[in-house]
């Protein structure tokens, strides 16, 4: 399994970015997506989440910014980032939780993590 994160780049304050990351490779089924990041001296922190059945969670700083979606026909999770901030400004990473094969075949959820992906917002 692999999770292709693309997206990110060089954008000024108040600008907006997108954030796709597609999981591929022995699939049988995806449970919660997320999008994390991590700026220079600080602690991976999770940005937003959503479960399966399309319920999302967001960090407060992010909240009515940023809006995470996902395709289940695609395995893809997409992040909509708007009115940035230099604050934002981070490696996001996405994750999620995948399941290789039915439960009855003795499957079960694991975390794979994309690459990630630099946003610098400018101000």
């Amino acid at each position: 399994v692999q999770l292709q994160a693309s997206g990110g780049g060089l954008v000024q304050a108040g600008g907006s970015l997108r954030l796709s990351c597609a999981a591929s490779g022995g699939i049988f089924r995806i449970g919660a997506m997320g999008w994390y990041r991590q700026a220079p001296g600080k602690q991976r922190e999770l940005v937003a989440s959503i479960s399966i059945g399309g319920t999302t969670n967001y960090l407060d700083s992010v909240k009515g910014r940023f809006t995470i979606s996902r395709d289940n026909a695609k395995n893809t999770v997409y992040l909509q980032m708007n009115s940035l901030k230099p604050e934002d400004t981070a490696v996001y990473y996405c994750s999620a939780d995948i399941m290789g094969r039915p439960s009855f075949q003795g499957g079960d959820y694991r975390s794979y993590w994309g690459q990630g992906t630099q946003v610098t917002v400018s101000s």
